[in-house]
């Protein structure tokens, strides 16, 4: 039986348990999550759970997406539903009941918590970023030409590859379309329609979500923040978008075999564009010290662009050169070093491939700051 934890209590004796007490700055945005990511983290039980995922997806997003499934699953603001706005809670995360909640949760729905974390990936997939990925593609188009093809490494359920279908508002009005602030100047013909049209679309992941799947779409549901509603209707909206264009989802372990199977069967004249975002984050240090040498090597030999919208920590590899600041972001207070994402092109050289920066971008699209 996993015990009531208490925030006053110790951290448990597990690997994960600091990482869990020191995550609260990636959830600035979820009033809930930091509270729960402390229990967690003084609760050896709740932690044991997070021990049936592969090393690498030990982490906070796994266990606190697996709880908002079973919230979610359930349907009901009773329980630990009176935390999750998303099915009508509206308990505060001061409210002391909540250790007790949290433990009577995992108690009662242990085994379906077990084999979600042992078998579901974090997979936001979140089409937000399509503010910046609409003007780096714009910028690319105007220095490589306008036929593009875009393969999406680490795409869920391909939601992004519809990024010609949103509407972006960098005037941050959200009726209808994708907000997103502008800092400093705007890139050019930000407002334009796109300047190139995509003959072709990929992705690929590891864990493909199905958009006609119900049950899967709910996995992606609880990978959002519970609070947050404007992003469920972005998910909502995307999901019809990607019914419609039934762009090509594969699912395999080595997708960077099916990149270079995809780049083989290009039409002449087609420009590929290799994007991934918050995906470099999973790599243990030595695969994705291989993966930015493999990936190099089709840029420099066939010709591929890498968009890759990471943080700077792993973003860094591509360009050891290049400098990415996290310092604060003029006209967005609070905005944590942590969570800034950076946008990195990677094109052919004369001899090596070059890397340039740009724009920095909230980690869901909500400002973009264009360097390009």
């Amino acid at each position: 039986m996993i015990a009531a934890p208490s925030f006053d209590a110790p951290l448990a004796d597990h690997p994960q348990a600091a990482l869990l007490d020191n995550s609260g700055a990636a959830f600035a945005d979820e009033p809930l999550y930091p509270p729960l990511c402390r229990l967690i983290a003084r609760s050896a039980g709740l932690l044991e759970l997070l021990d049936a995922a592969p090393p690498t997806q030990r982490l906070p997003n796994l266990i606190l997406a697996a709880l908002h499934y079973q919230v979610l699953q359930a349907g009901s603001a009773n329980g630990l539903g009176g935390w999750y706005a998303s099915v009508g809670g509206t308990r505060s995360p001061d409210d002391p009941a909540l250790p007790a909640a949290l433990a009577a949760f995992a108690n009662a729905h242990a085994t379906a918590l077990r084999e979600l974390i042992a078998t579901r990936r974090t997979q936001t997939n979140e089409i937000g970023r399509c503010t910046a990925l609409k003007p780096a593609l714009d910028e690319i188009a105007r220095h490589h030409g306008p036929r593009l093809a875009l393969f999406d490494f680490g795409c869920s359920a391909g939601l992004n590859l519809a990024v010609d279908r949103y509407r972006c508002d960098y005037r941050g009005d959200a009726s209808g379309g994708l907000p997103c602030r502008v800092v400093g100047a705007a890139p050019e013909a930000l407002e334009a329609p796109p300047s190139w049209t995509l003959a072709a679309r990929c992705g690929v992941d590891q864990a493909t979500i199905d958009v006609q799947d119900e049950d899967a779409l709910r996995w992606l549901m609880a990978c959002l923040w519970p609070s947050d509603a404007p992003r469920r209707g972005r998910l909502a909206m995307a999901v019809a978008e990607t019914r419609a264009l039934r762009p090509a989802v594969i699912q395999a372990e080595d997708g960077m075999a099916v990149l270079e199977r995809w780049l083989d069967e290009l039409p002449a004249g087609v420009v590929p564009v290799l994007f991934n975002s918050w995906v470099l984050f999973y790599f243990a240090p030595a695969d994705l010290a291989a993966h930015v040498t493999r990936v190099q090597r089709l840029v420099q030999q066939r010709g591929l662009l890498w968009l890759s919208a990471e943080g700077a920590q792993h973003n860094q590899p591509l360009a050891p050169e290049l400098a990415l600041a996290t310092t604060p972001v003029p006209g967005e207070p609070g905005t944590s070093p942590a969570n800034q994402t950076f946008w990195l092109l990677t094109e052919p050289g004369p001899e090596v491939p070059q890397t340039r920066l740009l724009a920095r971008s909230h980690p869901h699209g909500a400002w973009l700051e264009w360097r390009g």
